[in-house]
């Protein structure tokens, strides 16, 4: 191909078969299996899935720490505590807040982060974009597709992903172009479940202190005590991890670049100038999260279809990757 100045924004707009909304409809031949809906007259999008066996480990890990948090503040000092009105706003917040972050984990974790379709980058398909002369469109060598701008080949999701952050393998997923809000959501529910557990486990060692431990739980002091000690250490590790990605996560989303440090550099690597439009500040938060600002930001459940879930996890035959 000539190399030319005309980059593939130009392209997309005479190519829809290359616009953002094209990735899974048209990848359902993608690294692995993909399964599911590919069969049903709805069309071929099916569940999104990467079967990794660290990512699958991470995810678990993930879940069993905070089931294990929730244990403890619900069992060891809400529960036994006599002062019911305190147990109850406090367990409600807390459980509240768990439900989200969990949701949000769930999420980034089944959501397809912007996979491009793979193997499209055949001769067929090519004369089939009608390309005029001097344009110039990018082909990823490791899974043999058409590569947009600013997406990056993943190794373990064997995909490039548009305007791909990194690869997380606490969610097993890619965060992309279309998983970062559940992502960033995840990190925001996370801090704060874990600053209260902060919280709720200093005002009950304080309490526990003026009476007998006897009183203060109905688990042995030194359970109670041993119990409590991880759930602190767990709580400042999973605070500070993920208040900084929060943060790191929305800076970037607000000057439209990659939180990733290699992945900055890559792109500051080209000779080109980047040829997309940097959005301002709340353009930016708006395409991540949709809309205007409002409390539906904060939501994790939104534009979840539970009977088209449910319909394609029946539908669900096996393999190592699925998509929505």
């Amino acid at each position: 191909m000539q190399s030319s100045n005309h980059r593939l924004r130009e392209m997309e707009q005479h190519h829809p078969l290359l616009s953002a909304g094209a990735g899974v409809e048209t990848g359902s031949l993608a690294a692995g299996v993909m399964v599911g809906g590919a069969g049903h007259a709805g069309g071929n999008r099916t569940m999104w899935f990467i079967q990794d066996s660290c990512g699958m480990v991470c995810a678990g890990i993930t879940w069993f720490l905070v089931l294990y948090a929730n244990f403890v503040v619900n069992f060891v000092m809400l529960l036994p505590s006599k002062n019911f009105w305190y147990s109850l706003l406090n367990g409600a917040t807390f459980n509240s807040l768990a439900v989200l972050a969990l949701a949000s984990h769930v999420r980034t974790m089944m959501t397809d982060p912007g996979a491009v379709p793979k193997g499209n980058a055949t001769k067929e398909y090519m004369d089939s974009l009608q390309l005029k002369p001097g344009e110039v469109i990018y082909k990823c060598p490791k899974c043999c597709s058409i590569k947009p701008e600013r997406a990056h080949h993943c190794s373990i999701c064997k995909r490039c992903i548009r305007k791909m952050d990194h690869h997380c393998p606490w969610v097993n997923n890619c965060v992309g172009e279309k998983n970062q809000r559940f992502f960033v959501l995840f990190t925001m529910y996370i801090s704060l479940i874990s600053a209260h557990a902060l919280g709720l486990s200093g005002m009950h060692f304080f309490t526990c202190i003026k009476v007998q431990w006897n009183e203060c739980s109905n688990f042995s002091p030194g359970v109670s005590v041993l119990l409590l000690i991880f759930l602190c250490l767990e709580a400042i590790l999973f605070l500070t991890f993920t208040a900084v990605m929060f943060g790191t996560q929305i800076h970037s989303i607000c000057n439209d670049e990659t939180a990733s440090n290699v992945l900055q550099e890559i792109e500051r690597l080209k000779n080109e100038k980047p040829t997309w439009e940097r959005r301002m500040r709340w353009d930016g938060m708006r395409a991540v999260f949709g809309g205007s600002p409002s409390l539906l930001w904060c939501n994790p459940f939104t534009g979840l279809r539970l009977r088209r879930l449910l319909l394609l996890t029946h539908g669900r035959r096996g393999g190592s990757e699925f998509s929505v």
